[in-house]
């Protein structure tokens, strides 16, 4: 069996680490406008499903633009129709699934079905298309051109279409099949094939097809993803109009980096991937990038090159990976200080994944990777060279500068993008793919794709949309207005709900005794009101604010209270030294009944912005509201991007105020800006 040169199986050292990427996406104050596109009609898989998650309205899978000039677009749902839309309205061009049946499959992994189509760069005249499908290894006579070494459960099969009239609106003409592969598992199979649109007439990549090959999903098991003479957890490059492959379909490139290694599959360009999901070329740099869905927590975007090797799995991410450990979350180790010579190739940006049901790992940001694209269109001349993607199952949508995407270098700052409808309103993903299919209502199962202009797409499973990028907003931007209130440093100027605890001294509003829990819904224990000047409807607080309980005390707080009508209706933000537990650096609101947590940056389950005031020194704080929207952002220390953002418009006006949970602390130079409210 080939491996990589240099492969290193050492036990691997030091302590287990459960939380690889402790700095989580931070907020953008940038927001991408969405416009509904197109809506596509329900479908079933076959056979009928059992797991949950196939559930969908309509499981549609990328949107692209046929190379003909036509504007055209395809989308391939994995239940088995290829749809070309033309002016917003799908049409079904090709039913793959009736092609095959009955040996078609979509009824049981993730990303069985119709997975995929690219259309040749010379489709116009050609008439060249190619497709993924799977088939039941049981309900197929033929056999796979490769295989793993455990029993064969289905096929991932590729083929080449050619269509009679190319300008047609529904598909007339053949097609034969090319290459074959056996996957020992029910998911990670063939996920993405696609042309570099990058690749001029006459260059050695132009008309050469890449395919992104999973693991089979028993990677985790197994050296498969190392083992050369497979293709299983690979980055494919073929040749479709050649003949010099083992099975004389199709061709192996004379520049493919394994073509002259015995014993190595010719066809492979890199290697050592679990799950390579998507994969997509900067159209203005030609470099590769492919989002890579993790084991045990990390996910990943790589910038590939040829001959590359992602490390899975001997690394996940870029740590080492312990396939034989007991306890699933004691997977991931240091790298051994003389990891360079092992040749390894490590991701360019990384985020942490929430556990496995039944996993008692640290919880993070999503779920899994939705590989997507370097922005290069020209509506929104602020996104250009930023790599847009996202989490594929809780929606969210983030960005990362190329300029930061270096091989070697730290990973680049993850950006979590906000969303808006073109009316303006903030909105999740969640609402926008609602109602989604009734077994999975929290479940976006988000794509990308892209025109042949750049521009962006996204599309939902869950409800069978797909949305086109259309514009650019900034989250909190509209004005607050023009009436300025300097918080004083008297008691007159402040309303304590206990006037004891507080001193006003120096310049300075200080709690100087922690407060209590008082009857009533879960609230701050302690905070003054500022009684001076109007209650506003749209405000903004900006205050110098400064922690004093000590650093060695864990969950350290202050707040900003505003919108505040009573003590139990109000808003506040808390800004903490720990971000993963519920009641922590975060947004919240107290409405007549226990505190409800309303940013975007909670994950649901225990995590959320990054912990806000970690030290004893002065922060300077802002926090902006404007109740016409209800859009709520809360910055630190002078930044242009929010560290924690919210929409809610339950409370329309009120009066602002300083104070902390359970802690001590102190502001200065408290400065209110607004509308007062009428």
């Amino acid at each position: 069996m080939a491996f990589a040169p240099g492969r290193a199986f050492a036990a691997p050292a030091g302590d287990p680490i459960d939380d690889p990427v402790p700095v989580e996406p931070v907020a953008s104050r940038l927001g991408l406008v969405l416009s509904e596109y197109a809506s596509f009609p329900q479908s079933f898989t076959t056979p009928a499903f059992t797991d949950q998650r196939l559930n969908r309205w309509a499981r549609i899978n990328t949107i692209s633009e046929l190379p003909d000039g036509s504007g055209r677009r395809a989308v391939p749902d994995l239940n088995g129709n290829l749809y070309l839309v033309e002016n917003g309205v799908p049409h079904v061009y090709l039913d793959v699934a009736a092609t095959f049946a009955p040996q078609f499959f979509s009824g049981r992994g993730l990303g069985q079905g119709f997975g995929y189509v690219t259309f040749h760069p010379d489709f116009a005249t050609n008439g060249l298309f190619y497709t993924i499908h799977t088939e039941q290894a049981p309900l197929v006579s033929l056999t796979p051109d490769y295989e793993q070494s455990s029993t064969t459960l289905f096929h991932g099969v590729i083929n080449e279409w050619k269509a009679t009239d190319p300008a047609a609106d529904t598909f007339a003409g053949t097609h034969r099949e090319l290459l074959r592969i056996g996957f020992g598992g029910q998911i990670h199979g063939i996920q993405e094939i696609n042309f570099n649109p990058t690749a001029k007439r006459g260059s050695p990549d132009f008309g050469k097809l890449y395919l992104a090959v999973g693991d089979g999903g028993i990677g985790v098991r197994t050296t498969d993803p190392q083992n050369l003479s497979i293709p299983h957890g690979k980055l494919l490059r073929i040749d479709p109009s050649g003949s010099n492959s083992p099975n004389g379909k199709y061709g192996i490139p004379a520049d493919n980096p394994f073509v002259a290694q015995t014993g190595a599959a010719g066809e492979i360009w890199s290697y050592g991937y679990r799950d390579p999901h998507r994969f997509s070329w900067d159209r203005a740099t030609g470099k590769l990038y492919l989002g890579h869905i993790g084991e045990k927590s990390t996910e990943s975007i790589y910038e590939v090159r040829k001959g590359d090797n992602a490390g899975w799995s001997e690394r996940e991410g870029y740590l080492v990976f312990d396939r034989d450990a007991t306890n699933v979350c004691d997977r991931l180790y240091p790298l051994p200080a003389d990891d360079a010579a092992n040749g390894y190739d490590y991701p360019v940006a990384v985020y942490d994944h929430n556990p496995a049901p039944g996993w008692n790992c640290t919880d993070d940001v999503g779920v899994a990777v939705a590989g997507g694209f370097v922005y290069r269109g020209t509506a929104i001349p602020a996104l250009r060279g930023k790599y847009i993607f996202g989490d594929l199952v809780a929606g969210t949508v983030f960005y990362t500068e190329t300029s930061e995407m270096k091989r070697g270098g730290p990973p680049a700052t993850i950006h979590r993008l906000h969303l808006f409808t073109p009316a303006g309103e903030s909105v999740r993903m969640q609402q926008l793919s609602s109602p989604g299919a009734p077994g999975n209502p929290e479940r976006v199962d988000l794509r990308f794709g892209t025109d042949n202009q750049g521009e962006l797409y996204i599309l939902a499973k869950a409800n069978g949309k797909v949305w086109k990028v259309t514009g650019l907003r900034t989250f909190a931007a509209g004005p607050v207005g023009t009436t300025h209130v300097v918080g004083g440093a008297t008691a007159a100027d402040w309303a304590p709900v206990t006037p004891s605890k507080w001193q006003f001294t120096g310049g300075q509003v200080i709690l100087a005794e922690a407060g209590v829990e008082r009857p009533g819904p879960r609230r701050p224990f302690e905070y003054a009101v500022l009684s001076r000047g109007p209650a506003f409807s749209s405000v903004q607080v900006d205050a110098d604010v400064r922690l004093d309980t000590p650093v060695t005390v864990p969950d350290r707080d202050i707040i900003i209270v505003f919108g505040y009508q009573s003590d139990t209706q109000f808003y506040y933000a808390h800004l903490s030294s720990d971000n993963t537990i519920y009641p922590h650096n975060g947004i919240f609101k107290v409405d007549n009944a226990d505190r409800v947590r309303i940013d975007y940056q909670w994950n649901g389950r225990s995590r959320g912005a990054n912990p806000a005031i970690t030290d004893t020194t002065w922060h300077h704080v802002r926090v902006k509201h404007l109740p016409s929207t209800g859009e709520i952002a809360v910055y630190v220390n002078g930044d242009h991007d929010p560290i924690m953002t919210a929409r809610d418009t339950t409370f329309t006006s009120g009066r602002v105020g300083f104070g902390s949970f359970d802690n001590i602390g102190r502001t200065r130079g408290f400065t209110v800006t607004g509308t007062p409210a009428a």
